[in-house]
């Protein structure tokens, strides 16, 4: 007999809870495009995740798609760049390398981590000459990810994290999305939180963080602070709030999300810590029970404190 076990079972954390106050939500609420909800929930995100910027987006690969294209923007990458990928990922991992452009070359993973490790990673990004490491934490797991970090930057590689799949993973030097230039988040139906759809870009550099909203909407200014605003119209010769709204400064795409996006986010927040530690309480169960078994490969988690397992995944020997 086969039994089917669900990916997920609720859509978001505390299910019933969140669904009465997102109905309250909708029924009170005057405007349901991206408003004050969604910059309350990338404050708040940006300080449970311990970084400086957060920009919201309506999925996890349109935020990777926003990060490739952000450096174009900002000039740190262009047309034909070499951009190394962890060969263990996902489609929207790959497919925005290829939509801007740039060279997709696989960088090797090792099963004993599911990740790419320095010692192998770096080899071939530097034989392939790649601009950017675009690595993906996969199923809550990481690689090395201080040593990759370290290694990239004396070599002039940036580093950018698909941290889609392992939100509240943490290493004894940091949070897993924190290693890098910048780290995309989900929020999809099945992953660590849910907003419906929806994700999130985190980052410590104010420009890269700026040209992320332009990008986000169209090349506008539209959700920039005022003082950028002026900015940005003094620097093009924008005279008026006319023309302001038909001026866009660089390429973009309208990736931007609802208002129910931010309430969901801000409503599932304060329960993100209990959700990373029972995540990690069940990974524990299972994994003793395939160590007993002796027929699986076993995974290494020496350099990871805390795992926010997004799935358990089986490697036979």
């Amino acid at each position: 007999m086969r039994y089917k076990i669900p990916l997920v079972k609720n859509t978001f954390i505390n299910e019933m809870g969140a669904r009465k106050k997102l109905a309250n939500f909708v029924l009170s609420t005057e405007i349901l495009s991206m408003g004050k909800q969604c910059l309350k929930f990338e404050k708040g995100f940006a300080k449970k995740q311990k970084r400086k910027y957060a920009v919201l987006f309506n999925s996890g690969g349109s935020a990777n798609l926003a990060m490739l294209q952000t450096l174009k923007n900002l000039g740190r990458i262009k047309k034909g760049n070499r951009v190394g990928f962890s060969a263990v990922t996902w489609s929207t991992n790959v497919m925005p390398i290829l939509q801007m452009e740039l060279g997709a070359i696989p960088v090797d993973c090792d099963p004993s981590t599911l990740n790419s490790m320095s010692r192998t990673a770096l080899p071939t990004l530097l034989k392939e000459r790649c601009k950017v490491f675009f690595l993906t934490n996969v199923l809550g797991f990481t690689g090395d990810l201080d040593k990759i970090e370290k290694k990239c930057a004396k070599n002039n590689i940036i580093v950018l994290e698909d941290n889609c799949e392992s939100l509240g993973t943490e290493l004894h030097m940091g949070k897993a999305g924190n290693f890098s230039l910048a780290a995309s988040f989900s929020f999809f139906v099945a992953h660590h939180m849910s907003t419906i759809e929806g994700g999130m870009v985190c980052t410590n550099d104010h420009d890269f963080a700026e040209m992320l909203r332009i990008v986000r909407a169209n090349g506008w200014d539209r959700n920039l602070h005022p003082d950028r605003q002026k900015h940005w119209r003094d620097k093009h010769g924008i005279k008026s709030e006319f023309h302001a709204k038909y001026t866009f400064y660089d390429l973009g795409f309208n990736l931007r999300p609802t208002e129910i996006t931010g309430f969901l986010g801000l409503h599932q927040l304060p329960f993100l810590s209990k959700t990373f530690t029972i995540r990690q309480r069940n990974f524990a169960r299972i994994y003793k029970a395939m160590y007993e078994k002796g027929d699986f490969i076993l995974f290494d988690r020496s350099h990871i404190k805390l795992l926010s397992s997004f799935a358990i995944p089986f490697i036979c020997t």
